[in-house]
C-alpha cells in the first residue's frame, strides 16, 4: 500500500464555504469530533471530561511574527524605481539572513527598504541569493526582528480572507499560551485552548509542557505529485531537558502524552531518539506518512484537514486510514468547518 494509493483514497470534495474565515467566539466554543474505532461529537470545552487526570499535553508555542512586510525598490539618480515589493520573512537562517518570498522576485544585488525609504527611517536588505524553492536570502544591516512589531502584518493563510484589522488578527491568529517568536503561521490546533480550559484542566490534575517548533510557509504547499517527491521545509525545533523530562517520566508511568497539533507530533517524533525524548534544537524535514510508526503521542488534537495535504497523511498514518476515511465523512455529513479556523478532532492513536 503505497502513500499515494492512500492519498487518492482520502480525496474528498470541499465546498469552499465549509473553510472557516473566522475562529468561534469563544475559542472552545467550536466542535470537538472524537476519532477511536467509533466517532463521538463534542465540544472543546468537554475537553477535560475525555481526559485523564494524569494525561500529559504536550503545546509548540511558538508565536507568529508580523512577517509580511511591504518594501520598496530604492529610486536611481534618473529617479526610476519605488515600486512595491511584498517581502514574506520565513525564517532567519543566521545573523541578520533572512529566507524570504518577494512579489515580486527580485535577483541577487538588488537592494530593497522595508518599511520605509533610507529618509523615512525604513531597513535596508540586498538579496544576496536564491534557494531552490525561489525563496530568496535577504541580508539586513541590523537585526530586523526588533522591528517587525512596528513595520510588519501577521502572515494569513491564502485561503484566510483578511476582512478585520491587522490588530485583531494579531490576538485572533495567535494562542492564548504562544511564547518564542519564530512562526509563519499559527500551530492552530492550540487556537481552540482560553485561560479558562487549562485552568480547569490544571484543576483535574492534567500536566502540561512545551515544546518549540516554528512553523514556515511550507505547511500549506499540497502535495503535487508523488508523495516521493514531495520535499518538505526544513523547520527549526526545540525540545528543552524540562520538557524532554516530563515527557519520558509520563511514558515511564504509563501516562497518556496528549499532543496539541501536527507541529507537536513532528517536533516529538524528530526529537524522540529511538529509546526516550532528547533534549535539545535543530531543524526538522520529517514527513510522517502512513506506514510511518510514530512513537511517542498517543492522541492528537489537531483541526480538519485540506485534502491533497501533507498533514492528511499525516493524521491517517496516527490515526489509521479507515478512521479517518469515517471521521472525514462524519464531519462533512454534520457540518464541521475545516482548517486553520475550524473545529477540531481528538484522535487515539491506532496500534
Amino acid at each position: 500500500m503505497s502513500a499515494d494509493e492512500v492519498l487518492s483514497r482520502l480525496h474528498f470534495e470541499l465546498p469552499e464555504d465549509r473553510i472557516a474565515q473566522t475562529g468561534a467566539q469563544p475559542r472552545d466554543a467550536s466542535r470537538l469530533m472524537v476519532v477511536r474505532d467509533a466517532v463521538t461529537h463534542h465540544v472543546f470545552r468537554d475537553l477535560p471530561s475525555l481526559l485523564r487526570p494524569d494525561d500529559l499535553l504536550v503545546f509548540n508555542e511558538s508565536r507568529v511574527i508580523p512577517a509580511r512586510v511591504m518594501a520598496r525598490k530604492p529610486v536611481d539618480a534618473a529617479g526610476f524605481g519605488g515600486g512595491q515589493v511584498e517581502v514574506l520573512l520565513l525564517r532567519e537562517e543566521e545573523a541578520n539572513l533572512w529566507s524570504a518570498y518577494l512579489k515580486p522576485a527580485r535577483r541577487a544585488g538588488h537592494e530593497l527598504w522595508l518599511g520605509g525609504s533610507a529618509a523615512e527611517g525604513g531597513h535596508r536588505a540586498e538579496v544576496v541569493g536564491t534557494l531552490e524553492d525561489g525563496a530568496r536570502l535577504l541580508r539586513f544591516d541590523h537585526d530586523i526582528k526588533l522591528h517587525l512589531d512596528e513595520i510588519g502584518r501577521l502572515p494569513l493563510p491564502p485561503y484566510i480572507a483578511a476582512g478585520d484589522s491587522d490588530d485583531t488578527w494579531r490576538e485572533r491568529y495567535q494562542t492564548v499560551y504562544a511564547r518564542t517568536p519564530g512562526s509563519v503561521a499559527a500551530p492552530t490546533a492550540g487556537l481552540h485552548f482560553t485561560p479558562e480550559l487549562l485552568a480547569r484542566l490544571d484543576e483535574m490534575g492534567v500536566e502540561r509542557t512545551f515544546v518549540t517548533l516554528h512553523v514556515g510557509a511550507g505547511t500549506f504547499k499540497p502535495i503535487s505529485g508523488s508523495v516521493a517527491d514531495h520535499v518538505m521545509h526544513a523547520e527549526r525545533y526545540s525540545v528543552s531537558p524540562e520538557a524532554a523530562q516530563a515527557i519520558n517520566a509520563a511514558r515511564a508511568q504509563g501516562r497518556r502524552v496528549v499532543a496539541v497539533g501536527t507541529t507537536t507530533v513532528r517536533t516529538l517524533e524528530s526529537a524522540w531518539n529511538g529509546q526516550e525524548m532528547a533534549a535539545g534544537e535543530g531543524d526538522t524535514r520529517i514527513f510522517i506518512t502512513p506506514g510511518t510508526p510514530v512513537y511517542v503521542p498517543d492522541l492528537l488534537l489537531t483541526n480538519l484537514h485540506l485534502p491533497g495535504s501533507t498533514l492528511l497523511l499525516l493524521v491517517a498514518a496516527f490515526a489509521g486510514e479507515d478512521r479517518i476515511r469515517a471521521a472525514y465523512g462524519a464531519a462533512l455529513e454534520q457540518g464541521y468547518r475545516f482548517y486553520s479556523l475550524g473545529d477540531a478532532m481528538l484522535l487515539e492513536k491506532r496500534v
